[in-house]
């Protein structure tokens, strides 16, 4: 085993393609400031502490000043102090101060509350008293925290739900009276819709302030990123300063970024590369057995269960033979009890554990103890996370045993990774990404609106914080949710608004995972019975890509198989399993456009900013293989999850002789659909990956489809084809905005990532696809600049390795083929099949399915905006349809036989008319 091991360490040593060392820096120190308190300097001198690094001084005389601050100094500079001497310094003058400390994770808070330990038992509970503020926290310890804590350790759901709207009670107006300072930790990581619902949450919280006459300070501190002040002004307010001058040491810095080798086949054809996870499961055990102390971040929770399953078996598997133990690692991430997390938390600072396969959750700055290395498993999608997480090594450095940290980066085979492989120098050289917040999104802020108005009359001064409350207060009105009172708007709706909204996406609907461990057998099919318990919770969206019946779903490397979902009572009930695969959903995405709201001309092509919908569905999901991640097939769903909503988009117009080209590309399949060799999804993977490189996003935050009119069968060449670049959540978040400013860098960027690619003709990581040339992607990118005439296309040998959702209808043939097209409805077991047969007569006019009905109730009914949204998505989704394709009614009307049916309702209810 001993070989095995030294044989492995020497492939990782090879796999490395470029190393950077940062050498060690001293720390820049100054004098206590003088305005600083004396106890102060007398508690920091007791603990070692005999000067403060430069950017602490500045930011204690920023604050003393009267100045909002955002602080934006490495890992581990000592940040926390820099926001807490204010703080202590207020306190210390006047014990009815209070001061909010915001972190975006209770974990986070439970860490910096035992930070706090140290001066808490120095000066007393007399002088200065803290406590966490959770949903953890229990009722005893919440009541003294309102009583008597100067500082409260919370998060912003208790912000919203407890703190704003119980301002007026259980002591919460001593503390609103008394508010000095709000420290907002870690801001970088409110961007989104986390970001633009705390934006809006302290848009309250200055009105409930402003109620109780007082007016305070934010201090903040950021990861490096772009536009720190943009971003704290955003979310907060208000005007910032900002401090970027560190003065924290650090001890020598080691990168090394490691490329998985090619996977070849017989014949020497290149089969892609290794997944970086499984390079992952290869070095931790060596870390293991090397003794380092370790964090590995995956990019997934999904990502982080493999990666450990993997590392665990490898290190059983070397048995006693050698150092390394399975139990020495454990995974961190989102859907763990607190209970778990504080307990592996505890066990990585008391070095029980060796490592941690991680999230970025622990990319914030819990104290997990002293880390010589990390392993950031792909790249983590913006230089500001590949900062913080590597960051997480070599903390504590200002001290005398500092030693040289390792950082490994090992790339997947995706763009921004590979992009690395070309120009290391592009992650270490350039400046980190912007961070984009939207707290204007209008079903954020009218989530907020109306838990303003409960919390207390909404007014017209409020329209100041609040820019769309002259359109959302008559919809209130309307709705019965407000009433007019003295000239002001009071809540008259159900209680505790403030409740119906999830902070950290857009979808409040959430879905519970029920783990049971008996199975029983009914009718041939597996059910699970008995007791169960629950695992996890989650929302929609992620419930149909993770909670579909026969999902494998990974909880501390632990496999369960989703039996059933239930979107009723939104339960998912999951047995243990002992496969050897994990799944992966799949489906498709169609967009329509609701409005347009910019336009312009740009090269060949023209480029739009407006609202469009998304009909996502998700119809199958297929196996992957442990270990070599082998695809083991697809499977279809039994009933496809579906889920339909408005964003914000930039689409591009794809110019006519690129379409002409890329359809006459165009392969049927089995199932004879022009739906291989498809270059549009080429198009389409390289603008999305260059829209993220400009913008703060990650992959699920933004998506890029091209109008489902490119592949319709019989096409009409009339048809504008578009590129969609859309948000990927309710209304949208400012990305689409944002993107539609940076369209022609985007351009320039999918070229060079294009164009710079070190595979010979298309693959993964620049056009998505070994199948795609990728010659005929990048000549479809310059020519949305400037027309050329096309490359030479060399057939590629198509591998249909995926079956396709098949979709029997052409829109434009659905007159000739109505009957065929209701009975696949019907026989799919939809609703509305049945009374799609009932249509008297189907015509299509441009982009419009007219429905002929024989009954003016039917037209009245399918009026119903939920009706026609249900008709319209089956109609989507058993037929290729315009992206904007539209269903009118109109009503041909027997009127003899209406009458003659009327005539004898009014006879059967005559006693209940009259």
């Amino acid at each position: 085993m001993r070989n095995y091991q030294e044989h492995n360490a020497k492939d990782i040593r090879d796999l490395t393609i470029y190393t950077k060392t940062i050498p060690a820096h001293p720390a820049s120190f100054t004098d206590f400031p003088s305005a600083l308190h004396p106890d102060i300097r007398t508690y920091l001198t007791s603990h070692n502490i005999p000067r403060l690094y430069t950017h602490q001084a500045e930011m204690f005389e920023k604050a003393q000043s009267g100045e909002n601050v955002v602080i934006t100094t490495s890992t581990a500079s000592g940040k926390t102090l820099s926001f807490l001497l204010p703080v202590l310094q207020a306190v210390l003058k006047d014990p009815l101060i209070r001061a909010i400390f915001v972190y975006p994770t209770k974990a986070l808070a439970a860490d910096q509350y035992r930070a706090l330990q140290p001066i808490l038992e120095y000066f007393g509970e007399g002088r200065i008293s803290a406590g966490v503020y959770d949903g953890d926290t229990m009722q005893a310890e919440r009541s003294r925290i309102r009583k008597s804590a100067n500082i409260i350790l919370t998060n912003p759901e208790m912000l919203n739900a407890a703190f704003l709207p119980n301002h007026s009670k259980y002591g919460f107006d001593f503390i609103f009276t008394n508010l000095k300072y709000v420290v907002i930790d870690e801001l970088h990581s409110y961007r989104g819709a986390f970001g633009s619902h705390l934006a809006n949450i302290f848009r309250r919280m200055k009105r409930v302030c402003g109620y109780y006459r007082s007016k305070p300070q934010f201090l903040c501190s950021s990861a490096t990123i772009a536009n720190p002040v943009e971003l704290a002004g955003r979310i907060c307010g208000e005007q910032f300063l900002l401090i970027n001058r560190d003065g924290s040491a650090a001890p020598e810095k080691e990168y090394r970024i490691i490329q998985p080798p090619e996977i070849k086949g017989s014949n020497d054809k290149i089969y892609g590369r290794r997944s970086a996870s499984t390079v992952a499961a290869d070095l931790i055990p060596e870390l293991v057995e090397e003794d380092r102390h370790f964090i590995a971040f995956g990019r997934s929770r999904r990502n982080v269960e493999v990666i450990l399953k993997e590392s665990r078996d490898k290190l059983d598997a070397a048995g006693f033979l050698s150092h390394g133990d399975s139990g020495k690692i454990a995974g961190y991430r989102g859907g763990y009890t607190p209970l778990e997390r504080r307990e592996i938390e505890r066990k990585m600072t008391e070095s029980e554990l060796s490592g941690l396969v991680s999230t970025n959750a622990l990319e914030l700055g819990i104290d997990i103890g002293s880390l010589d290395s990390t392993v950031i498993v792909g790249y983590p999608g913006t230089r500001a996370s590949f900062w913080q997480q590597s960051g997480r090594a070599g903390r504590g450095s200002g001290s005398k045993e500092a030693k040289k940290c390792i950082n490994y980066l090992i790339l997947e085979n995706q763009p921004f990774d590979q992009y690395i492989a070309i120009d290391p120098e592009w992650l270490f050289s350039q400046e980190s990404e912007n961070a984009i917040v939207d707290p204007d999104n209008l079903l954020i802020e009218l989530a907020h609106i109306r838990a303003a108005a409960a919390e207390m009359p909404l007014s017209l001064d409020d329209a100041a914080l609040f820019p769309d409350l002259g359109e959302v207060i008559p919809v209130l009105m309307s709705a019965d949710e407000v009433k007019s009172l003295a000239g002001r708007f009071a809540w008259a709706g159900p209680a505790f608004p403030a409740g119906d909204y999830s902070l950290r996406n857009m979808d409040k609907t959430r879905f519970k995972l029920i783990v049971k461990d008996d199975v029983e057998f009914v009718d041939g099919r597996r059910q699970a019975k008995g007791p169960g318990r629950e695992v996890t919770e989650m929302d929609e969206s992620q419930a149909y890509h993770e909670l579909h019946p026969g999902a494998v779903y990974m909880h501390e490397g632990v496999l369960y198989e989703v039996l059933k979902l239930d979107l009723v009572s939104r339960t998912a009930e999951a047995v243990p399993f002992d496969g050897n695969y994990y799944t992966v959903p799949s489906g498709t995405e169609e967009t329509r456009i609701l409005q347009t709201f910019q336009e312009e001309d740009m090269g060949r092509t023209r480029i739009h900013f407006g609202d469009i919908n998304v009909n996502e569905v998700i119809s199958m999901y297929k196996k992957l293989q442990f270990h070599n991640h082998q695809n083991l097939g697809y499977v279809d769903l039994t009933q496809p999850l579906q889920k339909s909503y408005d964003t914000e988009s930039t689409w591009i117009d794809i110019p006519k002789n690129v379409v002409e080209i890329y359809r006459s590309l165009l392969v049927p399949n089995r199932m004879g659909e022009l739906v291989l060799n498809d270059h549009f999804e080429g198009l389409c993977y390289a603008v999305k990956n260059a829209a993220m490189m400009t913008t703060m996003t990650e992959r699920d935050d933004i998506d890029a489809v091209v109008s489902n009119n490119a592949v319709i069968p019989d096409g009409r060449e009339e048809q504008v084809v578009s590129l969609y670049i859309y948000d990927k959540y309710e209304g949208g978040l400012g990305y689409s905005e944002k993107i539609y400013e940076l369209v022609p860098q985007i351009i320039d960027n999918a070229i060079r990532m294009v164009e710079g690619c070190s595979c010979e003709s298309g693959c993964p990581a620049c056009v998505g696809d070994y199948n795609l040339d990728k010659k005929m992607v990048l000549w479809g990118l310059k020519n949305l600049l400037k027309e050329s005439e096309p490359p030479e296309f060399e057939g590629k040998q198509i591998e249909e390795t995926h079956p396709f959702i098949q979709k029997g209808f052409s829109f434009y043939r659905l007159p000739l083929e109505w009957d065929a097209f209701c009975d696949s409805v019907v026989q799919n077991g939809e609703i509305g099949g049945a009374f799609l047969r009932t249509v008297e007569q189907v015509e299509v006019n441009g982009h419009r399915l007219i429905l002929t009905v024989g009954s003016s109730f039917y037209e009245e009914w399918l009026m119903d905006p939920d009706n026609m949204r249900v008709l319209e998505n089956t109609v989507r989704y058993h037929a290729v349809c315009p992206s904007d394709m539209r269903i009118e009614v109109q009503v041909l009307e027997n009127r003899e036989r209406a009458d003659k049916i009327k005539g004898k309702l009014r006879r059967r209810y005559e006693d209940r008319l009259s």
